[in-house]
């Protein structure tokens, strides 16, 4: 039996496919006559000599190397050996999905502020999603070295710069430290395109990153939820009675202690000062009205007496003058 048997021929594939890991690469002592190469939905085969691509083959299907594969290596410029012997080559297979992954921060992130000296403690999470776009880098950088290569690796990656580029954006053009949720999308892209340079050099490309939430520690959060309800009120007087009365009412302020007397106490304060401001505005109503009114008689009595001042009859013919201004018989002048 001949040194090129098809017993000893190999079936090149990835055996082991995980939706996890970025690339796998097969490897042998060689790659014999008769052997097949099977290529799957989502993966590109990549052959290699001497660490060098030869050829990138991304149709699936089953191929029988020596006459389907070798053939098209044979046209490429410096693939120079046939089956004379075995091939000393690997393929590596590249999975071509868009891989998307969880991030969150590991520790809260002080971003500085004017409004806390020790800076605003914040956590955020969200995802972000790439692939693998240079097959030449890839090899180059990582798979020349290395067998396989996961989703986590990347993630690790990332996630280990990522606290830096999240102070970074956050603090550029002095983001509302209180409402970072409202920037999140700019905020977002900013550190796409950052880490898509960080990967650059890898072949692997970010193709989008989105921040879910931002968390702030308890009591700044109960902060900004209390600042947002009193600004929704608008009438902080108002807001407290109404929150007062319902303490009260509720049971949460219980009489015969000192909350309750306090609470008591300022209600019925806050009542008389209310009380005390209708009167008074009551009072000047009615000051307004009785100055109208004397202003008002003032102005009829001059009238009367204006009127009042006419003859009955005129003093130069006696003839009856009706309060007429003048008489209608001689025409005297009767104001």
């Amino acid at each position: 039996m001949g040194i090129f048997s098809r017993q000893f021929a190999n079936v090149v594939e990835w055996q082991e496919f995980r939706d996890d890991m970025i690339f796998y690469k097969w490897s042998n002592d060689e790659i014999k006559k008769g052997s097949r190469l099977i290529i799957r939905p989502g993966q590109d085969a990549v052959f290699l000599y001497n660490g060098k691509i030869e050829g990138i083959f991304k149709d699936e299907g089953d191929y029988d190397i020596e006459s389907q594969i070798i053939p098209f290596l044979s046209t490429l410029a410096g693939f120079r050996f046939g089956f004379n012997s075995g091939i000393r080559a690997e393929v590596l297979f590249v999975n071509t999905k868009e891989f998307m992954v969880k991030w969150g921060t590991q520790n809260a992130i002080n971003i500085p502020t004017s409004q806390l000296p020790g800076g605003m403690p914040i956590r955020a999470n969200g995802t972000f999603t790439f692939k693998v776009a240079d097959y030449v880098k890839l090899i180059d950088k990582i798979a020349g070295v290395r067998q396989s290569y996961n989703v986590e690796d990347v993630r690790l990656r990332i996630v280990a710069i990522l606290d830096q580029l999240l102070m970074k954006w956050i603090s550029k053009e002095g983001k509302d430290m209180f409402n970072l949720q409202s920037n999140s999308f700019d905020i977002a892209s900013g550190i796409r395109t950052d880490l898509d340079m960080q990967l650059f050099d890898t072949g692997l490309s970010v193709t989008a990153f989105n921040i879910m939430s931002f968390t702030y520690p308890e009591e700044i959060q109960a902060m900004i939820n209390k600042n947002a309800s009193q600004s929704m009120v608008g009438d902080l007087n108002r807001y407290q009675q109404v929150a007062m009365t319902e303490g009260i009412t509720s049971g949460k302020v219980k009489g015969g202690g000192v909350a309750s007397d306090m609470a008591g106490m300022m209600m019925g304060m806050t009542m008389a000062n209310q009380m005390m401001q209708n009167m008074n505005n009551q009072n000047g109503q009615n000051t307004n009205n009785q100055n109208g009114q004397n202003a008002s008689n003032h102005t009829n009595n001059d009238v009367n007496a204006q009127v009042s001042t006419k003859p009955n009859f005129c003093p130069n013919c006696g003839t009856k003058t009706s309060a007429a201004n003048f008489c209608p018989n001689c025409g005297q002048k009767l104001v």
